[in-house]
């Protein structure tokens, strides 16, 4: 498999799971139970629960996998 091919398929990942903790993320602030843990309930990290800790990863990895297809190398 080529870099090129390696990279669009974890920018893809990366957007797929980029959608599924943000809407997580998205449920938890409107209020909506069942999303992720309740705000400052146990099961949170510092205050928040672990979706939004997965978007953030999950942009990183599409940002990083989108300057790697758009780098001259």
């Amino acid at each position: 498999m080529k870099m090129k091919r390696a990279l669009q398929i974890v920018l893809l990942v990366a957007f797929v799971g980029i959608t599924f903790s943000g809407f997580l993320t998205w449920r938890d602030f409107v209020g909506q139970a069942g999303a992720c843990s309740p705000l400052a309930q146990p099961g949170t990290l510092f205050g928040y629960p672990p979706c939004v800790y997965g978007l953030i990863m999950y942009a990183v990895v599409a940002a990083v996998a989108a300057w790697g297809l758009v780098g001259k190398r």
